[in-house]
């Protein structure tokens, strides 16, 4: 279904009941990357899966910024009137939820951040030539964003007081050592590395984490 914000037109599925669970996907995905774990969550939650702007059945804009597209999920929130939510973020999806609960608009009960970094330069070497190398050949804004975004400075996060989920895979795009850095400097978090998964193969299409997330989000 489709929601009319102030800013944008968001496409998203909901499923389920109970408490609620935002997901948040990639650059160039879109809700589907999480099908299979929504199909687990929605037992026992009220799943909302969205499109992000510029993404699947979403509007496309002339806007590619996370900021806004983190402001987006702020309206969404508030339209649809959640007094709380729990958060799950991949990579792009991630950056949108880090600042989400950063900027504290919306009240957020566990966050869960897959896949996430801070600067451009958290790539590693090779994949920030390889990310180059892709834009020149093809000027897309939402690769370009990757380039350009985001710029979230690390001691930022100490004021982070939502308990949270860092997770990544053993062969991750990003340098390990970031991700280890967030977990440490995030007050209420904890450190997840999936062995022998690169930056996606932990998310897309699979149930995988499901059972570490439910315990994440059953901890009290």
């Amino acid at each position: 279904m489709k929601i009319k914000l102030p800013a944008v037109t968001l496409f998203y599925e909901q499923k389920g009941q109970g408490d609620p669970i935002i997901f948040l996907h990639g650059n160039g995905e879109d809700h589907q990357i999480f099908d299979a774990l929504v199909a687990k969550f929605e037992k026992f939650y009220t799943t909302y899966a969205l499109d992000s702007r510029n993404h699947g059945q979403s509007e496309q804009t002339d806007i590619f910024d996370y900021q806004v597209m983190a402001d987006d999920i702020a309206d969404f929130c508030n339209q649809l009137a959640l007094p709380y939510i729990n958060l799950v973020g991949f990579s792009d999806g991630a950056i949108i939820a880090l600042l989400l609960a950063l900027q504290g608009k919306v009240k957020i009960n566990k966050l869960v951040l897959m896949g996430v970094n801070l600067s451009p330069q958290d790539f590693t070497a090779a994949n920030y030539q390889k990310l180059q190398k892709a834009v020149a050949e093809n000027p897309n804004p939402l690769l370009q964003l990757m380039l350009d975004q985001p710029n979230i400075p690390l001691a930022k996060l100490k004021d982070l007081m939502v308990p949270t989920l860092v997770v990544a895979g053993e062969y991750d795009i990003f340098k390990s050592q970031m991700f280890k850095n967030i977990a440490k400097t995030i007050p209420y978090s904890q450190l997840l590395i999936v062995p022998g998964q690169d930056h996606e193969s932990y998310v897309a299409g699979t149930d995988l984490l499901y059972p570490d997330l439910l315990a994440f989000f059953s901890q009290r």
